[in-house]
């Protein structure tokens, strides 16, 4: 071996033993995981925000795709609590709270779904023994592998199990614990003499509003027609296209909507946000019922209670031909607290630094406190190198 050799090896072999050391990159599976931009975290709360959170005693779990962010918020005993972790674009998010997993879809390709569960405690030493946390963060456990021509956006729980939108394919489709998927709904207007049409996106069916079964169930979609232009083209005919499908009849409940997202079902009452013109509402007897209009995007929706936390989001460049209906100059990026009753606002939350949201889920603070890492506060890897060198995970929430 010439003193060439050598030295190259000497190089490559301390190269290599320094890389893949960071815990959020090994658990991301993303080398840059654990160089976030602390900018995306600063945010400015208006109103009762964290007095909302803590008297609901909910840590509200956030998605913003085009950062590759998730984000959770409590309102902790000395005070706010901001926790993080990053992935590749996450979408669509769902918190299976009986059975102890949160699922987040994250949209690249392959496409992937990250199963996450609440850590409890350190396995300590030979003993056997397990030293408590003092709170519950959620860790990856699981990531499955699809192709990306699904294009997975929401997740739902549609009778316990876990369903996405494959927008790439027009479809619903039902996601088995071994990596494998069918499609289980589709619309009727995407069926021809050949068959049903899943080689490309024409209706950008993009969220699940889930009831007990697929029948029972509802689907936001960008139109309800097939045509040459499609939902990726900057001339596809976006205002007042946007319909909301029954799963029943696989035909519209309610149209006249712009790019609809995040339909939901609470109260006995279908929900949608309007995202083109900033609106969320209710759908009644085939006919869409702003209850407020917000400046933004709307994307993510969830409830607790009598309230109603809804996402916004600014408009990237090359998509401001779908909001007709925005002032994009005063739309701004963050989540705000509805009140059901009265629509109106009692707290937000903004990222000035921010572009987007996608999904919201709120669950129990006592079934977890939120992600890994802590915005605000130097990485700190010695507790992070702990967490993930020893967690012990909990069970199945009470």
């Amino acid at each position: 071996m010439t003193a060439r050799v050598r030295k190259t090896l000497d190089v490559l072999r301390a190269r290599h033993d320094v890389e893949w050391r960071d815990p959020a990159a090994i658990a991301g599976q993303w080398r840059e995981a654990g160089d976030v931009d602390g900018r995306l975290l600063r945010h400015v709360v208006r109103g009762k925000w964290w007095e909302t959170l803590a008297e609901l005693g909910v840590t509200l779990l956030v998605s913003r795709e085009y950062e590759h962010l998730l984000i959770a918020m409590r309102a902790g005993q000395r005070g706010p609590v901001v926790t993080y972790m990053r992935l590749p674009h996450p979408s669509g998010l769902v918190a299976d709270v009986p059975r102890g997993v949160v699922h987040v879809a994250s949209t690249r390709n392959p496409n992937q779904i990250y199963d996450f569960r609440p850590a409890i405690g350190l396995a300590s030493g030979s003993n056997g023994c397990i030293q408590g946390l003092p709170e519950r963060p959620l860790v990856p456990v699981r990531a499955r592998f699809f192709p990306g021509a699904l294009y997975l956006h929401d997740l739902a729980l549609v009778g316990g199990t876990l369903h996405a939108n494959a927008v790439g394919q027009n479809a619903v489709v039902r996601l088995d614990d071994t990596g494998a998927y069918e499609r289980v709904w589709w619309p009727r207007s995407i069926e021809t003499g050949a068959g049903p049409v899943f080689t490309r996106n024409h209706l950008q069916l993009n969220s699940i509003a889930a009831g007990a079964d697929l029948e029972r169930s509802f689907f936001s979609a960008s139109t309800d027609r097939m045509s040459a232009r499609r939902p990726g083209h900057r001339n596809f005919p976006v205002d007042r296209r946007g319909v909301v499908f029954s799963g029943a009849t696989r035909e519209p409940v309610v149209s006249g909507l712009t790019r609809p997202h995040s339909a939901r079902l609470w109260a006995d009452r279908l929900w949608v946000d309007n995202s083109g013109y900033g609106e969320v509402g209710v759908v009644d007897q085939g006919s869409f019922s702003g209850v407020a209009r917000l400046p933004g995007w709307t994307r993510g929706l969830c409830f607790r209670q009598r309230v109603a936390f809804v996402g916004t989001s600014r408009v990237l460049p090359r998509f401001r031909q779908y909001a007709p209906g925005l002032d994009l100059t005063a739309s701004v990026c963050g989540v705000h607290v509805l009140s059901i009753e009265s629509g109106k606002v009692v707290g937000s939350l903004m990222w000035p630094y921010g572009n987007q949201t996608f999904a919201l889920e709120c669950v129990p603070t006592g079934f977890t406190s939120g992600f890994p890492f802590r915005a605000g506060a130097k990485r700190t890897t010695r507790l992070e190198k702990e967490l993930f060198y020893a967690f012990v995970l909990g069970d199945a929430h009470p």
